[in-house]
C-alpha cells in the first residue's frame, strides 16, 4: 500500500474537489500497480494531447469535475486550424474537436505551447528535477541529456500529475533503474543529424527495450551532438521501440565513465552498430526512390537551425511539389522575424506551427507519396495511407525542388 502524506490524503478524500480526487485516484492506482512506496512532488509536466476523442473525453471529465493544475503543463501539437485553412478544407468535426480540446486544456490551466519539443524552449528542466513528461522524443531527451527524472508518462497520467503535483516514486525516478544495460559501440562516422535518426531506429531492433550506453568509436566532439541529433536519436528509439533513457559515454550527465553509466565495473552486454546496419534499416523502412507529391518535415518539430539549412537550399527557387515544415510557434515567429518564412513561402512552401503530422488536417495528402527526413513521420502516417521516402534533410529539400528523390548516397 502506498504511503500518502496528509495533503495527498486530502486530495484522495475529495477535499480539493471531485476533479483533483479523480486525478489522485489514478495516481494511487499507478503507484499500487508499480509497488511505489510513496509519492514525490514534481516541478514540471508535459502532456501529449492528441485531439482524439478519448483524450478529449478525459480532460473534459476532469474540467467538468472542477480540476485545475497545480503544476501548469506544456502540451503537444494539435493542428493549427487557422493556418491549415489557407492550405486545405478542414472537416468541421475535426475542427470542432480541436477547439473543444483547446478550451478544455486552457480551463484546466495548461500552457498552450502546442510543441513536441518543449525541452528546447519554454519547459526546460534541470539535472535531478523530478518531472512528469509524456511524448516520445521528450522523455528520453530530458532523462538523458538534462539528467532530469521522469517515467514515460501517458497523456492522461501526465495530466493527473499536473493536477495533483505528485507522481508515484518508481521506475526511472529511482537511481538503480537508470543504469545502462547494453554497451552500443557505434562504428560509423556520424556525419549528420540524419545518421542519428537511423541509429535511434536500429538500436531497439537490436537490443529491445534495454537502456543503451552509446560509445561513438570515431570520437566525435561534443559539437557533433546537436540538439537536433539528440532529439532525433530519442524520438526514433521510441518509434521502433520503447526507450525512455539512454547514455552517451563521456557526454550525458550520468555517463562520464563506463563505471558510472553502468553503475558497475561490469558491462552486461555489448553490441556493434555498423554503417551497414544504418543503411539496411533505412532501405527497409523507406519507400522506393522516385517521384514524389509533397515534402513534409518536422517530426519532431524542426529547430531554427534545421529550417535555416532548408532555406539555404530552396531560397530564390521554385519548388516542384508543396513543402510543409512543422515547427513550434516561437520558432515560426523567429523565422518570420529573420525572413526565413517569407523565403519558404516565396518558393511555394510554408511553415506550419503548433501542428503534428499525426493529425487529421493532413487528409488531403492521404494516398500520396512524400519525402521526409523522419522515420517517425513515415511510421505514424502508414495508418493514414501516406507513403514516404526517407532521406537526410538536405537531400529531402533538394528533392522537393526536383519533384523526385534521387539519393546517390544509398545507391
Amino acid at each position: 500500500m502506498v504511503e500518502l502524506k496528509k495533503d495527498e490524503i486530502d486530495m484522495l478524500d475529495g477535499k480539493y474537489g471531485k476533479g483533483t480526487q479523480t486525478a489522485m485516484k489514478i495516481q494511487v492506482a499507478i503507484a499500487e500497480a508499480f509497488n511505489a512506496p510513496y509519492m514525490v512532488p514534481i516541478s514540471r509536466a508535459h502532456v501529449a494531447l492528441s485531439n482524439q476523442e478519448a483524450d478529449l473525453w478525459f480532460v473534459e471529465k476532469l474540467v467538468n469535475q472542477g480540476a485545475t493544475c497545480r503544476v501548469r503543463p506544456t502540451v503537444n501539437p494539435s493542428f493549427n486550424w487557422k493556418q491549415m485553412k489557407r492550405i486545405t478544407t478542414l472537416d468541421p468535426i475535426d475542427e470542432k474537436i480541436v477547439k473543444r480540446t483547446d478550451a478544455a486544456y486552457k480551463k484546466i490551466g495548461a500552457l498552450m505551447t502546442y510543441d513536441c519539443t518543449p525541452y528546447l524552449q519554454l519547459n526546460v528542466p534541470k539535472i535531478d528535477d523530478v518531472i512528469a513528461y509524456s511524448e516520445s522524443s521528450a522523455t528520453p531527451f530530458v532523462n538523458s541529456v538534462y539528467g532530469a527524472r521522469t517515467n514515460r508518462e501517458s497523456a492522461q497520467s501526465a495530466l493527473c500529475a499536473a493536477v495533483t503535483g505528485v507522481v508515484p516514486y518508481y521506475g526511472y525516478l529511482k537511481e538503480e533503474n537508470r543504469k545502462g544495460e547494453v554497451l552500443v559501440n557505434v562504428l560509423p562516422e556520424m556525419k549528420s543529424d540524419f545518421d542519428f535518426q537511423l541509429l535511434g531506429y536500429v538500436v531497439p531492433l537490436k537490443i529491445g527495450f534495454k537502456i543503451p550506453v552509446f560509445n561513438f568509436k570515431n570520437k566525435p566532439n561534443k559539437k557533433s551532438f546537436s540538439n537536433a541529433s539528440l532529439m532525433n536519436l530519442g524520438a526514433q528509439m521510441n518509434t521502433s521501440g520503447n526507450v525512455a533513457i539512454y547514455h552517451i559515454l563521456g557526454f550525458t550527465p550520468e555517463a562520464s565513465t563506463l563505471e558510472e553509466a553502468f553503475q558497475s565495473n561490469e558491462v552486461p552486454e555489448t553490441i556493434d552498430i555498423t554503417q551497414s546496419d544504418l543503411d539496411s534499416v533505412r532501405d527497409k523502412i523507406s519507400a522506393p526512390l522516385g517521384k514524389i507529391d509533397f515534402a513534409l518535415f518536422g517530426c519532431p518539430h524542426l529547430t531554427f537551425e534545421q529550417i535555416e539549412k532548408v532555406v539555404q537550399i530552396i531560397k530564390g527557387k521554385k519548388l516542384s511539389v508543396p513543402l510543409f515544415i512543422m515547427s513550434s510557434d516561437p520558432t515560426r515567429r523567429l523565422c518570420e522575424q529573420m525572413g526565413l518564412l517569407q523565403e519558404v513561402q516565396n518558393a511555394g512552401g510554408d511553415i506550419i506551427s503548433n501542428t503534428c503530422m499525426d493529425q487529421p488536417c493532413w487528409k488531403f495528402l492521404y494516398g500520396k507519396k512524400g519525402v521526409t527526413d523522419s522515420p517517425k513521420c513515415a511510421y505514424y502516417t502508414r495508418r493514414r495511407k501516406m507513403e514516404f521516402v526517407i532521406t537526410d534533410l538536405e537531400n529531402a529539400a533538394y528533392s522537393a525542388l526536383k519533384g523526385e528523390v534521387t539519393d546517390d548516397r544509398y545507391e
